[in-house]
């Protein structure tokens, strides 16, 4: 599966500001930020990120997923401190 899908397919499904998907084989990274995450635990994060994918995680298609998600505001934060893109 090509990471602009699924880039497009979280960003429709879940109005995010900014999603940024790599993939190493058949395991993707997704970084995902968005105002609907405020608020939200952890699991409900994950949770909102594996829905508008599950069609294609039941088709094999999409095999292993590593999520991290942020509030535009934490976002922020971590673009400071911890991850150069």
């Amino acid at each position: 599966m090509d990471c602009k899908q699924i880039e497009e397919i979280l960003t429709q499904a879940l109005g995010l500001e900014e999603v940024h998907v790599t993939s190493d084989g058949s395991h993707y990274q997704v970084v995902a930020v968005g105002e609907c995450f405020d608020g939200m635990s952890r699991i409900k994060q994950q949770q909102a990120i594996y829905a508008p994918l599950m069609e294609q995680i039941t088709s094999g298609a999409l095999h292993a997923l590593s999520i991290k998600t942020f509030t535009p505001t934490q976002w922020k934060r971590e673009k400071i401190f911890n991850m150069p893109l």
